[in-house]
């Protein structure tokens, strides 16, 4: 134990990383803890309130899979550039994300002003959960303009070590988020209930204040602002580097993100408690992988630093140990399900059937979440630090589209095989692709130093 301790202590690896990772945990803790307060508080307006703004927030979830897709894409170009200290190819890249986001943001928006019906009918067939759900996408439809920016610059801000800031600025947003929840769905401080109607207007406020505070912590800032003049700077070669990195990202989580929500669509069909059911796991399953997920997005970071330095050696040594991590952090994760389970069952407010699929649906979750742990550090974050994001896109293709998303249709609808089958069988998906995603980082082929020299 005594020799372990001074390893640990000797490595610089291991405080590095759990540096950038608290914040990044105190980050998704906050951002599981607004879902959770979600549907906490719909819980008392009713089980069609939660399952309707379980079904539109497949939505944001998407979304979030662009935006997070766009900011890993900067983040693998601006984590190597920071460790070579290229600050203006920093800027550049920062601005050419935001040029994408800007343009997604706005698309989003305007599909959810226009034809929020329509995209509900997606989800369900279900009179009452598409009007409550068309009036929250509407109501929505601000914050993602706001979002879009926000993501890129608070990813810029993580790839050059300022975790503390970016994570201050969730906290600020997540925090006025559920102070709000409770003013707009209760009819707080002189407010009309508007129950589903009010955690939207909640979330578009709160990343409007969000918005704010960045720029003006920008103002402080002495090497990454959010600076809207970064969307004018040009320069041919990252911008290809961009697209060729980025995209690759970007579908992958666009990819991972719809066969996701295509779960939610395949669950919307087989009855009401099956999706009040999910609307709770969802959450559940938020607070589970907080740790595994927060491990893969530190490690990326300080991996993407060490190879811009040029270390290949040491960036080899430092994934080894971030795998070991990510293993302890999954089994972690699965034990803080196990725990959790009785406090959710005791607490949620469902039908004895949707009841009877919340109990099983949790235990699957304490194993589900070691698959997900593991792909995750390896996809996004080990192999996207070392410039290989085309890996990933390919792998969840193949597993989303061809493996689980056609699984799940079939037990479904062709064999009609009960609930819990079909939501087992649907939750193999991470485990499937483990032997060639282990195979890929075996290999080495994702170790690479992106960086050019003489860009401007």
């Amino acid at each position: 134990m005594s020799l372990l301790l001074k390893t640990f202590r000797e490595d610089r690896f291991y405080p590095q990383i759990f540096k950038l990772v608290l914040p990044i945990i105190i980050q998704n803790l906050l951002s599981a803890a607004v879902s959770s307060a979600d549907v906490v508080m719909l819980n008392y307006v009713g089980q069609s309130a939660i399952s309707a703004v379980s079904l539109a927030s497949q939505y944001t979830h998407v979304l979030f899979m662009v935006y997070y897709g766009l900011g890993t894409g900067a983040t693998m170009l601006c984590a190597q550039y920071f460790g070579k200290g290229d600050m203006r190819a920093i800027q550049a890249v920062e601005g050419i994300a935001l040029r994408f986001s800007c343009i997604i943001s706005v698309t989003f928006a305007l599909l959810c002003l226009s034809v929020p019906h329509i995209m509900m009918l997606l989800f369900t067939s279900d009179p009452e959960l598409i009007a409550i759900g068309a009036s929250y996408l509407r109501c929505l439809s601000v914050s993602y303009l706001c979002w879009g920016i926000t993501e890129v610059f608070l990813s810029v801000l993580r790839s050059v070590g300022r975790v503390a800031v970016s994570t201050a600025m969730n906290v600020l947003a997540f925090s006025l988020n559920i102070l709000f929840n409770g003013v707009f769905i209760f009819g707080l401080l002189g407010m009309p209930k508007l129950g589903a109607t009010g955690v939207a207007i909640a979330t578009s406020l709160s990343r409007l204040i969000e918005l704010g505070a960045c720029f003006a912590v920008s103002i402080f800032s002495k090497n990454v602002k959010l600076d809207l003049r970064y969307l004018f700077i040009r320069n041919s070669v990252l911008f290809k580097d961009f697209v060729k990195l980025s995209l690759p990202a970007l579908g992958n989580d666009v990819v991972w993100g719809v066969g996701f929500s295509m779960y939610s669509v395949i669950m919307g069909h087989l009855g009401a408690d099956a999706v009040a059911a999910n609307s709770f796991i969802i959450v559940v399953r938020n607070f589970g992988t907080i740790l595994c997920f927060g491990m893969a997005s530190a490690g990326g970071i300080l991996l993407g630093k060490i190879i811009g330095e040029n270390k290949m050696e040491e960036a080899k040594a430092s994934a080894r140990k971030l795998i070991k991590l990510t293993v302890i952090s999954g089994a972690l994760g699965g034990l803080i399900i196990l725990v959790i389970s009785p406090f959710v069952l005791e607490y949620a407010k469902l039908s004895n059937q949707a009841m009877d699929y919340l109990k099983y649906m949790l235990l699957i979750n304490t194993y589900y979440v070691m698959g997900a742990a593991v792909n995750t550090t390896l996809i996004v974050g080990i192999f996207r630090a070392g410039g290989d994001s085309r890996f990933g896109f390919i792998c969840d293709t193949i597993d989303m589209w061809c493996y689980a998303v056609p699984l799940g249709f079939a037990a479904a609808f062709v064999l009609k095989l009960p609930v819990m089958w079909v939501y087992f069988l649907l939750c193999t998906d991470e485990f499937a692709k483990w032997p060639w995603v282990i195979k890929h980082y075996r290999s080495g082929k994702w170790l690479n130093n992106i960086t050019r020299e003489d860009l401007f």
